[in-house]
């Protein structure tokens, strides 16, 4: 059972700061050059809470963590947060051209409490792996200023749109921002109380998988506990109602930090958009392009493609072929290879993964080419060792071209259906497997603990 709960979120004040200058992309795509653009878009930009620069002096006294508590406290004394009158939840609509096509597409969601439930309850289910380094960062982050600034992306099957429905409405929205990548945000506010009942209701027999945020969900669990387990006495999650309504008599007993803030968006809506994430392969001691060849054809059939291949017709090469399964193109810096009709796999290369894994082009690339061709470890990928990730297939061809990498994997994205046996299983994929896109903006809606 998913319980989801409304709260009064903190939102910046439109009168005091221009919200397009104040809101962020999540926190792990914020590059170095999107950072120092956050920070000279505006002195409250939410980059400095989320993902504050390091300095020289820093010390257990004077860190990122602990001005970002700094900033969250001052501008929420200042006025520049403030918090809603009542008990809401967040109607969130994405517009967004279709990434490599002129078509428009809309993606409809809602922002609500989520209730942190252990994996193994059944209720919320993972797809990809995480890593210890990301979590230890958001977890000092979390301790440091005990909120939540991020959204989790969360999916639910509805196939009717029932709830979408019930959310639908032709008011103008609170808040509409058109992001760097020219996505527009639209938020409204629903604080009627039979709407937020009817959709609890619906809600309560989904089933969650975490889109984005893996991380960020698994750090707020282990705070949950941290801080149940100190025995703190807190608060009480607000019942938004009184006298005879019976809204929220199930979450009456729970605390502030067993929950975490959540965009639920329909698995079944068109909107929903999977790009795939493409692996650059950099300072190998002793690589080759020939040996790859060699080595890659004991598991795919390998034709070389014209090493002039542009991005366009890379994506299109990758397209066609992959309509009979799976395709790979491995770029080095004097060629270029197909990697297609996979041929038999010893079931001691997959380690004992299932089948419907061993399907996917991504668990393919890490385990015939990575790790079996390439001699990587499965813990040096985990640790990001000789290996980026990059969404754009020109960044991931010109770093091998600039002689910046050794080779670069591009694949097409793993399907919604793919995503979803593989969750509902119990099982994960590797790292960076998916990149849902668009992303959820940092900072429409902020949930304090405290």
């Amino acid at each position: 059972m998913a319980h989801i709960a409304p709260f009064r979120a903190l939102r910046y004040d439109p009168s005091k700061v221009d919200p397009g200058k104040v809101v962020t992309q999540p926190y792990d795509k914020i590059s170095p050059e999107m950072r120092d653009r956050y920070y000279h878009a505006s002195p409250n930009n939410l980059v400095r809470i989320i993902l504050g620069k390091p300095e020289t002096q820093d010390n257990a006294a004077s860190n990122p963590y602990t001005r970002a508590a700094q900033f969250f406290q001052d501008w929420r004394r200042q006025g520049i947060f403030l918090q809603d009158s009542q008990p809401s939840i967040y109607v969130y609509v994405q517009r967004f051209p279709k990434p490599g096509s002129d078509a428009m597409l809309e993606r409809r969601g809602f922002i609500a409490l989520g209730r942190l439930e252990d994996y193994s309850a059944g209720i919320v289910h993972r797809h990809e792996q995480t890593l210890a380094k990301p979590k230890a960062d958001r977890l000092e982050l979390l301790r440091a200023t005990r909120a939540h600034f991020g959204q989790l992306f969360m999916l639910y099957s509805d196939p009717a749109g029932e709830i979408d429905s019930l959310l639908t409405a032709d008011s103008a929205p609170d808040l509409e921002i058109t992001d760097e990548y020219g996505v527009v945000h639209q938020l409204r506010c629903i604080s009627d109380p039979s709407l937020i009942g009817l959709v609890r209701g619906k809600m309560k027999d989904k089933k969650l998988i975490i889109a984005d945020g893996h991380h960020r969900y698994e750090t707020a669990l282990h705070y949950s506990k941290e801080r149940s387990a100190a025995a703190v006495s807190l608060p009480k999650v607000p019942r938004p109602y009184s006298g005879s309504d019976a809204l929220l008599s199930d979450l009456t007993d729970a605390a502030p930090h067993e929950f975490v803030m959540m965009t639920f968006i329909n698995m079944d809506n068109p909107g929903l958009v999977i790009l795939p994430t493409h692996r650059v392969v950099h300072g190998l001691p002793s690589f080759s392009a020939e040996d790859l060849r060699v080595k890659a054809s004991e598991y795919f059939s390998v034709e070389e493609v014209d090493p002039s291949v542009d991005a366009q017709r890379a994506r299109i090469i990758l397209r066609e072929a992959g309509r009979m399964g799976t395709a790979l193109l491995a770029v080095t810096r004097e060629r270029v290879y197909l990697m297609d009709r996979g041929k038999y796999v010893p079931p001691s290369v997959y380690g004992g993964l299932s089948l419907r894994q061993q399907a996917l082009d991504v668990v393919q690339l890490h385990k015939c080419i990575l790790e079996s061709a390439l001699g990587m470890s499965e813990e040096s990928i985990r640790n990001q060792e000789h290996i980026r990730y990059l969404r754009d297939i020109s960044e991931a061809m010109d770093q091998v071209r600039h002689q910046q990498a050794d080779a670069a994997f591009l694949m097409n994205p793993v399907g919604m259906e793919q995503v979803r046996e593989i969750a509902f299983a119990g099982e994960v994929l590797p790292q960076k497997s998916t990149d849902f896109y668009p992303k959820l903006l940092s900072g429409l809606t902020i949930y304090a603990l405290e």
